[in-house]
């Protein structure tokens, strides 16, 4: 996988735009969980699509949730149901969004309630 994963704890990690051709990868990597935090179209017609994204992340055994989070708009919502996916869904867990900021910024958040 050439996409660069940065790891914010042994269970948790974040990365820049996935596609469904990386999901494998991300299996292979040890991830069980991926969460998607961009929403379609956000980076227009050629970015992945999330039911692309989740179809290839089910075929590789991956738990997986759309969760898309407007950029500079996180709401406490959000952030409330981003706490709730870390508690429930198998660990270790990779959230990708356009950079990884987001995920970044949320993660910080909802381990802060």
């Amino acid at each position: 996988m050439s996409v660069p994963i940065n790891a914010l704890t042994d269970t948790f990690a974040v990365a820049p735009q996935l596609s469904p051709d990386d999901m494998q990868a991300v299996a292979d990597a040890g991830f069980k969980s991926v969460i998607i935090n961009r929403p379609d179209l956000e980076g227009g017609p050629d970015q992945p699509s999330s039911a692309d994204v989740i179809a290839a992340a089910r075929a590789a055994g991956l738990a997986v949730e759309y969760q898309p989070v407007v950029s500079g708009a996180m709401t406490p919502e959000d952030v409330a149901r981003f706490a709730v996916l870390l508690k429930e869904l198998p660990a270790p867990i990779l959230a990708y969004c356009r950079t990884g900021t987001r995920c970044s910024h949320l993660f910080k958040a909802a381990t802060a309630l």
